[in-house]
């Protein structure tokens, strides 16, 4: 009755559209609203100012096609599949290569909205599986534009070729072939082209009066990072700085049009991003986690804390800040309940509605689990984060020159070989230390008080733990 009351009396009758708008490898430190000294994102800042900014919104996963499964199940990675056993606590995903994707037992947010009427669309990188069993089109989506993968190429014509993109079921071009991307200036009309989708499925949804989910997942962010001509040279941060003006502005159009055509109070909007910067490609090429240790790949705070905004006016109240802990896979089940569905009752969902923390400012009391690949990491309940296990990247990686920690060394925390701690876990207080570097000491009372209820938290997830079969296995190769 609340939430009725909150939604307002159409709300039984007129589910309210949802755009979710997925960035690709942003940090949380990568806006005005959340600290970035330039201050070149006024269009979020204001999104920001007339929603609610989240400061502990997590992903599922500190890599792209996790997270994504996961935001699109409801389920952590370990459960729906997206995860690999060809190595302990290794990330895995899904490049042209791998011929894994999502298994046709899961249940993703578009199958389910289709029950209360919408019409789908995902715009942008999909990345969970390019096989014909595994398109957008089979799981719910009634449209799509965009890639099944990064543009991270270009690869050669023969063995390896060029990523696709599509429209539908066509594919239409390939990327840096038919859609251009220069890597000499980093100049790409891509984050354009996307926006002009986003606008005109839009108003074509309006026109029919027809509920919409639209699932805005953009890479211009993603190296090697791109913008176009007019936001090239820009920003004060470089190329990565351009690529996020130009964001920047495509979401305050996106946002001017719902207010143009008059659906804004009825458009339930998020924005949040797959993971944390990928401080590999910093600074040019990559982008900031704020105060946070780390980045993508990894499990400290910086690879999983993502900027977060949720937007709708007449029901958001203005200015609000929530320090509710959120995760992607949260979008799932506020998705369903903002459509008047249930989640699905025959398996664990991950999720939890965060309505209650949207609209009336509600804290819920709830875990977040840090998994990297098939182990569970970490686990924070309140401001006590307890690292089970600790690993950046290997020495192998590491004297290559691959570094997900770059000028963040932390004796005993950062470390090359996956040391476990599942005995005498680490503990930060994450408001006092949110950088991950002085852990509580073992003897202390706090530290017994804290891990106490940690324990009990970790011993009653465990006891729901049934991991769906890995659908990444590195042995599983496409033949090209």
């Amino acid at each position: 009755l609340c939430l009725c009351w909150a939604l307002g009396p159409a709300a039984a009758s007129a589910p309210p559209n949802i755009l979710l708008l997925l960035m690709d490898d942003m940090g949380w430190g990568d806006l005005g609203a959340f600290g970035e000294p330039s201050k070149e994102t006024p269009n979020l800042d204001q999104m920001a100012s007339e929603g609610m900014l989240f400061l502990d919104f997590y992903t599922a996963n500190p890599l792209c096609s996790p997270s994504r499964a996961a935001l699109l199940t409801g389920r952590l990675p370990v459960r729906n599949g997206f995860y690999t056993t060809n190595g302990h606590a290794r990330n895995a995903y899904t490049p042209q290569d791998i011929v894994g994707g999502i298994p046709d037992s899961e249940l993703l947010l578009p199958e389910l909205l289709k029950k209360a009427g919408y019409v789908n669309k995902i715009i942008g990188k999909w990345h969970l599986g390019h096989r014909p069993q595994f398109h957008p089109l089979k799981h719910g989506f009634d449209e799509w534009f965009g890639s099944p993968n990064c543009h991270f190429g270009p690869f050669d014509n023969t063995a390896l070729p060029n990523i696709p993109v599509y429209r539908d079921w066509e594919m239409i071009g390939r990327y840096y072939e038919d859609f251009k991307i220069d890597l000499k200036t980093g100049e790409a009309n891509l984050t354009q082209i996307y926006l002009q989708e986003a606008l005109d499925f839009i108003s074509k949804q309006q026109t029919s009066q027809q509920p919409f989910f639209l699932y805005w997942a953009i890479d211009a962010t993603h190296a090697p990072v791109y913008a176009s001509k007019h936001f090239l040279g820009t920003s004060q941060r470089g190329l990565y700085g351009d690529a996020v003006q130009e964001i920047d502005d495509s979401v305050g159009k996106i946002l001017k049009h719902l207010q143009k055509l008059g659906i804004s109070e009825n458009t339930f909007v998020f924005f949040t991003s797959d993971n944390g910067a990928a401080l590999i490609s910093a600074p040019k090429q990559g982008g900031s986690n704020g105060p946070f240790l780390c980045g993508k790949q990894t499990t400290f705070e910086g690879g999983m804390r993502e900027p977060a905004i949720a937007w709708w006016p007449g029901h958001i109240p203005a200015g609000g800040v929530s320090h509710q802990l959120g995760n992607v896979m949260d979008l799932f089940s506020t998705s369903l309940s903002l459509a008047g569905l249930q989640p699905p009752g025959d398996r664990q969902i991950d999720g939890i509605d965060l309505l209650p923390a949207v609209l009336q400012g509600k804290l819920i009391d709830r875990p977040i689990f840090y998994y990297r690949g098939n182990e569970m990491m970490a686990v924070r309940v309140g401001l006590y984060k307890a690292h089970y296990w600790t690993w950046s990247n290997s020495w192998e990686e590491y004297s290559k020159g691959i570094d997900f920690c770059p000028g963040q060394n932390v004796s005993g925390v950062t470390t090359h070989t996956q040391e476990e701690h599942t005995t005498l876990p680490l503990l930060f207080h994450l408001g006092r230390d949110p950088g991950e570097k002085y852990p509580l000491s073992f003897a202390s009372d706090e530290y017994q008080r804290a891990m106490e209820r940690i324990s009990a938290v970790v011993q009653q997830h465990k006891a729901t733990m049934v991991p769906g079969e890995p659908q990444l296995n590195v042995c599983d190769r496409a033949v090209m």
